[in-house]
């Protein structure tokens, strides 16, 4: 049941940072730009962060105490692959965190502020890139559910 406990919420909190990515794109865009946009991607990207580390966590879990036992993973080379997707999306995002954290607090001290748009357009397109990566990673849990990558040489 350990292993069954630890797959859901694994899979859940997956799902959950597919959907914060997928809100942070659907904001990110000059048109809808606003205060209140600005506000809503800082609360979302607090989310993605926390579940980048709920993630990581269960991940160990996993990895450690969940049925296939960790030499299933440590000698796998897509388990490695999904790992290197994993931290490539979390390299990716930094900047649009930074950005949207200068951009909250810039609205603080300025109602009135609005980021600029090609500062807007620059971040959705790196977001676009972070969703792409981030499609890598349920590729390769796919290939290591079904033994690819264990043991090969």
């Amino acid at each position: 049941m350990t292993d069954l406990a630890l797959a859901i919420v694994h899979h859940l909190i997956v799902f959950g940072i597919a959907a914060v990515l997928a809100a942070e794109l659907a904001l990110m865009r000059p048109a809808a730009m606003s205060s209140q946009t600005v506000k809503l991607l800082g609360r979302f990207d607090a989310a993605y962060g926390m579940l980048a580390l709920a993630i990581l966590a269960v991940g160990f879990l996993r990895v450690w105490y969940g049925a296939k036992g960790p030499d299933f993973y440590l000698h796998n080379h897509v388990f490695w692959g999904k790992i290197a997707a994993f931290a490539a999306v979390g390299l990716i995002s930094i900047k649009p965190t930074i950005r949207i954290a200068a951009w909250k607090k810039a609205l603080k001290a300025n109602a009135a502020f609005m980021p600029a748009l090609d500062e807007v357009g620059a971040l959705r397109r790196l977001l676009l890139i972070e969703i792409h990566v981030f499609a890598l990673i349920p590729i390769f849990a796919a290939m290591m559910a079904r033994g690819i990558g264990y043991g090969a040489g």
